[in-house]
């Protein structure tokens, strides 16, 4: 999945898996026609796509732990939910957070490209408003910092979570 452009998954899951599902219920009889929601399709693609992201950055934050602290909390006696909740929670945090922020910032700025299937998202009113008033490059602009504060917000939310899974640890 992480191999394959966003936009092109996007025009195959929506276009393609309209067919492909029309298809199989033509020829079983079970169903007739059916017809996938642009949102449907856009937000299962980016879930799809971006799951695959995050599913490796928390695998990899995971892996970092040294395994012997691990079995530190198991020979003193803790349950596997403290040990997730005092150990490795917080360190996974710590480990993932870096990659977990760009995965995120990416996948803010990937949600525009849902308005080639026509969902009407900021992208897809920025492009028709511009285009009916004949201002396109004032709407996209507009679209443009509206994507630029979100990225902002999310990079200072980002950086207060850093600071708090980072106290106590020396500064590089």
């Amino acid at each position: 999945m992480r191999g394959v452009p966003d936009l092109v998954l996007i025009l195959l899951v929506f276009f393609g898996g309209q067919v492909t599902i029309n298809s199989i219920g033509v020829s079983t009889g079970l169903w007739g026609f059916v017809d996938i929601s642009k949102f449907a399709a856009g937000t299962a693609t980016i879930g799809v796509i971006y799951g695959a992201y995050f599913t490796e950055t928390f695998r990899g934050a995971i892996l970092a732990i040294p395994r012997g602290q691990i079995e530190a909390g198991i020979s003193c006696g803790m349950s596997e939910g403290l040990i997730f909740r005092h150990v490795i929670w917080p360190q996974m945090v710590r480990y993932a957070l870096p990659g977990f922020t760009n995965n995120w910032l990416v996948q803010l700025k990937a949600t525009a490209l849902v308005s080639v299937i026509g969902l009407q998202d900021l992208t897809y009113n920025a492009f028709t408003a511009g285009r009916s008033t004949d201002k396109l490059f004032t709407f996209m602009f507009a679209a443009f910092v509206i994507y630029l504060i979100l990225t902002a917000i999310s990079d200072v939310g980002f950086r207060a979570l850093e600071r708090h899974y980072s106290r106590g640890m020396p500064r590089a």
